[in-house]
């Protein structure tokens, strides 16, 4: 029943942060930071709500001021998990700048391009990006600042560092209204080139306070860690769903992800709620550790694709905790998700998230049962739900080839059953039909997974010339078995997997790498198998 009030005007900075600042105040909050980060090496920094607000409002002076942004610029930033990163977010909701965050993993190619495609007046980093961007800046017209966040200097580049120390603390939020442009994230290009999502101020402000207090379970003593990516778009999400509930974020440093680091982490920090992405949580399970031990966790969430019901059972053995699975995009907030109090069924996405009328829905927009295989979409007619994104930033035909009828569609296709949970099958273009049988990867490749030679798999469809498609896996094997020949390992996995699911969904072709090509976010682009399979 829980609807989210928009109001015409809305600024999380404003209506949020500083609220929770009064709260603190008052002595009416648990004495938990808003931001504690670690770097692993003893360095730690923690700021209140309070602190937050002063130094937001002195970067706020530095974007609006030397920088000389204006309410509505568009400006690229590229940092590690730093607190700059969560800083330079708040400040630029304070001066209505549209921020549009991206990965370090960026090479020149990508930084040019989401420069050139979004004309962003400005690129703040650190040093470690800014040689790659002198490569390509020349080419960027719209261009006007490069700051530089870093204890060093760079010719051509503003230094953050003594801009922040400079800057007066007294800074007025701009007025925004709910429905003005907030964020811009490029997709993960799983099936394309990058689009440009663009969220409002309440799409995520108000839209993720639903994913803090009803998926994640927190409350303003809570303290919070996802090991998401910076450039990803569930940082976004963990931000403003933690601080929404005026709950701590946790951030470490970890350049990439180290297993025994999350391990010493969760033992020594007092951190309640975990988020990770399933590929994490298939690194945790596989490390030889004992059963684990975290006396203040008492949460656990996934994220970012589908999480395998084997490593969920695995990790449940391990700490006693479930993964509560959950299924957006970058174009929503939370779709579904496996709500606190809810029972959980291993491999669903859950229910459908306050907000959002979540059906199952045939190629020409009808609503199909329960228990019929069809693609996931999202109402939004005669009302277009406004925690949505609001377009596909300066391309019109993308935005409007999202709509079928009166839904929203996600691409990607999945099951509801009798219950009302949601199961997903596949992107559309990644479902197989092999001799008229219509067969998802995720389904196999949760099956190959159980197997103890398998680290993980990619399943996509390979020319057939009887059964037009069938089933090829892309398979990474664990060190213990990669020795192993091959057309015998072949053997034993098609088998396991007629015995882990249907039989007509086994592999009957299967080639072993050592790696799986990926998004920057970690996402597995199938698409790419699937092309040069069909290519060869």
């Amino acid at each position: 029943q829980h609807r989210p009030e928009v109001p015409e005007y809305f600024n999380f900075a404003s209506n949020v942060l500083d609220r929770w600042t009064k709260v603190e105040k008052e002595g009416k909050k648990p004495k938990t930071p808003a931001l504690w980060w670690v770097d692993g090496d003893g360095e730690e920094v923690k700021w209140s709500f309070e602190d937050l607000g002063v130094l937001s409002r002195q970067a706020a002076n530095v974007l609006s001021g030397a920088c000389g942004l204006q309410h509505g610029d568009r400006v690229l930033l590229l940092l590690p998990r730093i607190p700059e990163w969560w800083l330079l977010n708040v400040a630029c909701m304070r001066t209505g700048t549209v921020l549009i965050p991206g990965t370090q993993q960026l090479t020149a190619k990508d930084i040019l391009y989401r420069l050139q495609k979004s004309k962003a007046k400005g690129i703040i980093t650190d040093d470690s990006v800014a040689s790659i961007l002198e490569s390509v800046d020349a080419e960027c017209q719209s261009l006007r600042f490069k700051l530089l966040v870093s204890e060093g200097y760079r010719e051509g580049w503003l230094s953050f560092k003594d801009l922040l120390k400079n800057a007066p603390s007294d800074h007025q939020c701009v007025t925004t209204k709910s429905q003005h442009p907030a964020v811009i994230y490029f997709t993960s290009g799983t099936t394309g080139a990058p689009k440009m999502t663009e969220h409002s101020h309440c799409s995520y402000g108000i839209g993720l306070t639903v994913s803090g207090r009803y998926w994640l379970n927190l409350t303003s003593s809570d303290i919070y860690w996802n090991t998401s990516d910076t450039g990803w778009a569930k940082a976004a999400w963990s931000t403003f769903s933690a601080w929404s509930q005026g709950a701590c974020l946790f951030v470490h440093k970890m350049p990439q992800f180290n297993p025994p680091a999350v391990f010493e982490s969760l033992s020594r920090y007092p951190i309640t709620v975990f988020c990770s992405a399933p590929t994490a949580y298939r690194m945790l399970v596989q490390h030889q550790l004992p059963s684990c031990t975290f006396s203040r966790l008492r949460h656990c969430v996934s994220a970012g694709e589908p999480i395998n019901p084997e490593v969920m059972a695995e990790w449940k053995a391990r700490t006693g905790l479930d993964i509560h699975e959950c299924y957006g995009q970058t174009e929503t907030v939370l779709v579904c998700g496996n709500f606190k109090g809810m029972e959980i069924k291993p491999g669903s996405m859950g229910k459908p998230s306050p907000g959002y009328d979540v059906k199952i829905i045939d190629e020409n927009g009808n609503v199909l049962p329960p228990g019929k295989e069809g693609e996931i979409a999202i109402k939004v007619k005669p009302t277009r739900p406004l925690f949505l994104f609001t377009h596909y930033a300066d391309d019109p035909e993308k935005t409007k080839a999202t709509v079928r009828g009166d839904f929203y569609v996600t691409g990607d296709r999945g099951i509801m059953d009798d219950d009302g949970y949601f199961w997903f099958v596949g992107r559309a273009d990644d479902v197989i039909n092999s001799a008229g049988y219509r067969i998802g990867p995720f389904e196999v490749e949760s099956a190959l997974i159980e197997h103890p030679a398998v680290v993980e798999s990619a399943v996509v469809s390979s020319p057939d010339p009887i059964r037009g498609e069938v089933v090829k896996a892309f398979v990474v094997l664990t060190p213990d078995y990669v020795s192993r020949d091959p057309e015998q390992m072949m053997k034993e996995l098609q088998d396991h997997v007629k015995k882990a699911t249907a039989p007509y969904k086994y592999p009957r072709k299967m080639e072993f790498v050592r790696e799986l090509p990926k998004t920057i976010s970690g996402k597995i682009r199938r698409i790419e198998l699937r092309q040069k399979e069909w290519r060869r």
